[in-house]
């Protein structure tokens, strides 16, 4: 793996597929195996520290990467949110990380705090602060790093992409998810990542075939089912990592797929 004594897991899929409920049980199984654990939420719709178990209140006391306006600002040389600036491409990252880390359960969680880009204003500034910021964690930092991302890759340059050892899919029955799995898929080819692969979720009993029809040659490492304990969780405020022994078996299957594939 490159030297690097962390793997580099990216996982991406539209809205609702699972994807968060997998990059937070990737975390905790990496975590009690002793390692050390980045968990980098990249996504718009944050939800990754819920997931992991960090409570409102814990996850309310530390800022996001993207809220800091004046760091931004210091670094970029660029107003945030305001089009037309000149600002520098490559600013100063390796200090950032810690900053901004709160830590449970031998998990880091990182905060971007990214703005979708479908809204109006221009974000120019702070999507090349998290790219560099991404790159930064990717390519120099030892932990294992699970990256919860969106279903585009607009904050992923192709030095951060390339450094990432798995990129993985979720998907969910359905031909809309289908089709953002190989949009998604494209754009990471675009960008020069080589290990792509699927995960299903939700999944009910005589799909498996269908979907792997419908992946065509994106590799399928394995079905996650659907699973009333992650609607349960969530209600009463619990992870699936605590209430859901066979998810995490299932996941752990998967988690041994991704390593036997990196070699």
């Amino acid at each position: 793996m490159s030297g690097k004594s962390g793997v580099k897991i990216a996982i991406s899929g539209k809205g609702g597929v699972g994807k968060t409920t997998l990059s937070a049980l990737l975390c905790h199984l990496y975590a009690r195996e002793g390692k050390k654990v980045l968990a980098v939420d990249a996504d718009p719709d944050a939800n990754l520290g819920m997931a992991l178990g960090f409570t409102t209140q814990e996850l309310t006391q530390v800022i996001t990467i993207t809220q800091d306006r004046r760091l931004i600002k210091e670094r970029t040389g660029a107003e945030p949110g305001n089009s037309g600036q000149w600002f520098t491409l490559n600013p100063k990252v390796d200090d950032i990380p810690e900053r901004y880390v709160i830590e449970k359960d031998g998990v880091k969680l990182l905060q971007l705090g990214l703005t979708s880009t479908g809204g109006s204003g221009c974000y120019c500034p702070e999507n090349t602060f998290v790219k560099m910021l991404l790159n930064h964690l990717v390519l120099e930092q030892d932990e294992t790093i699970v990256v919860d991302m969106e279903a585009g890759l607009e904050h992923m340059s192709r030095g951060t992409a390339r450094g990432v050892d798995a990129f993985i899919v979720v998907v969910e029955p359905g031909r809309r998810s289908f089709q953002t799995a190989q949009a998604t898929v494209q754009l990471a080819q675009d960008l020069g990542v080589e290990k792509v692969y699927a995960v299903a979720n939700k999944v009910g009993v005589g799909q498996e075939e269908n979907i792997r029809e419908a992946l065509g040659s994106l590799p399928l490492l394995g079905v996650l089912p659907y699973a009333l304990e992650a609607v349960n969780a969530d209600l009463v405020g619990k992870t699936l990592f605590e209430v859901s022994p066979m998810m995490i078996e299932r996941v752990k299957e998967l988690k041994t797929k991704i390593e036997d594939y990196l070699g």
